[in-house]
């Protein structure tokens, strides 16, 4: 985060305005899906890990005060999707056959921080419509830290590697001129 300069810092709130629709969208129709990282992933990709962390900070906390208080709770995620996005973004590991193992690092920090944050501060139980397969699986025996890592990783790799399917497109669609002024060092 060497240069910051408005062209940046619009960036990031467009970023951060992606995560909140996709939040609040997934959020009113029960949608399997979190949709609360487009934006920080592609943030990440354009700008750095820093400025995808920010931007996921920023769906955390405006989400959690609007409407959703456990997305405050989640903003650990955040900070992993945004750092390991930006990170294997640039290592070239979201990009063709190896967007499969890059997406598979990013859901697994990320279920694994969610599991364990939905497991012990929430019981399993969160606003996400997927606490009903968790449920499901605990009343089935499965010890209740590894049901929600199931639920979380498997909800994970499908919203992260649609989120990274969308971003990729519009990262190599960007002008020339506007990607040197987004490049980071």
């Amino acid at each position: 985060m060497k240069k910051i300069n408005t062209l940046k810092v619009a960036t990031v709130g467009i970023g951060a305005v992606v995560n909140i629709v996709g939040t609040l969208i997934a959020f009113t129709f029960k949608i399997p899906l979190l949709m609360d990282s487009i934006g920080t992933i592609m943030v990440s990709a354009l700008l750095g890990p820093g400025y995808g962390i920010v931007t996921g900070l920023l769906n955390s906390i405006v989400s959690g005060i609007t409407f959703d208080i456990y997305s405050l709770y989640f903003a650990p995620v955040q900070i992993f999707v945004g750092a390991l996005a930006g990170i294997l973004y640039r290592k070239g590991y979201l990009f063709g056959k190896k967007r499969v193992v890059g997406v598979f690092f990013i859901s697994i920090a990320s279920a694994l921080v969610g599991a364990i944050i939905a497991a012990y501060v929430f019981g399993g139980i969160t606003s996400s419509s997927s606490s009903y397969i968790v449920v499901l699986l605990s009343q089935l025996g499965v010890n209740k830290v590894l049901s929600v890592f199931i639920v979380q990783f498997l909800m994970d790799y499908l919203d992260r590697f649609l989120a990274v399917s969308l971003i990729i497109p519009v990262t190599k669609a960007l002008p020339i001129h506007l990607k040197q002024k987004l490049s980071y060092e």
